[in-house]
């Protein structure tokens, strides 16, 4: 029960239907997820290590506020790792994984951009990432990689009615996976590389115009 509570509320700060700065409510939780004070409160923990809710003392639970060093710190972080998890995955992927991954693409091109929402479309990215950081076959790396990625995708949320359209972010994936798919590492390393600057660059500009 604490891990669906976690998923829960992550997706709701992560979405900002928790906004940045926001008040958690332990009473509100539990009656919204309808599930008990004991897993929401470990959830909570958890998103506190996270860096996505933090707990001051007598003043209760906040979700955590979002400033542009933040996109910074997040992006030096992602900009070194997502290379290296691109390219371990093209590297040590086994048949069966590239298959799953051969799906993730077909997914993308299957992928209905102009019918969903700005949610689901996130939701979609978050996901075709964390299919490239299962992919990598390291488990510290890919945490590490998931976190970053739910910092990172709040931080999309905050600005996302001033970004260009999301197709092109979604289908540069799909020369990403291929790469992946083939066994080319360097070209891997580069399109993960290439992608996260690119949304890097375009939240920075969004956030400095807020």
């Amino acid at each position: 029960m604490a891990d669906i509570a976690y998923e829960r509320i992550l997706h709701m700060l992560v979405t900002l239907r928790i906004y940045p700065g926001d008040p958690i409510h332990d009473e509100a939780i539990i009656k919204e997820l309808g599930i008990g004070r004991t897993p929401v409160r470990e959830a909570l923990k958890r998103l506190e290590v996270d860096k996505l809710v933090v707990t001051f003392p007598k003043r209760g639970t906040f979700a955590t506020r979002v400033e542009v060093s933040d996109l910074a710190y997040v992006s030096e972080i992602r900009q070194q790792l997502e290379p290296m998890a691109a390219a371990r995955a093209a590297r040590v992927a086994t048949q069966a994984t590239r298959d799953r991954l051969r799906e993730t693409l077909q997914d993308i091109q299957d992928f209905d951009i102009e019918g969903s929402t700005a949610t689901d479309i996130l939701t979609f990215d978050a996901n075709v990432h964390r299919e490239i950081y299962s992919a990598s076959g390291n488990p510290y790396l890919e945490d590490v990689l998931v976190r970053q990625s739910n910092l990172a995708t709040r931080i999309w949320c905050l600005v996302l009615d001033k970004l260009p359209r999301l197709t092109n972010h979604v289908e540069e994936h799909l020369a990403l996976l291929q790469a992946i798919i083939d066994g080319d590492e360097q070209l891997a390393a580069d399109r993960a590389a290439a992608h996260v600057k690119e949304f890097e660059v375009a939240v920075r500009t969004a956030l400095l115009d807020v």
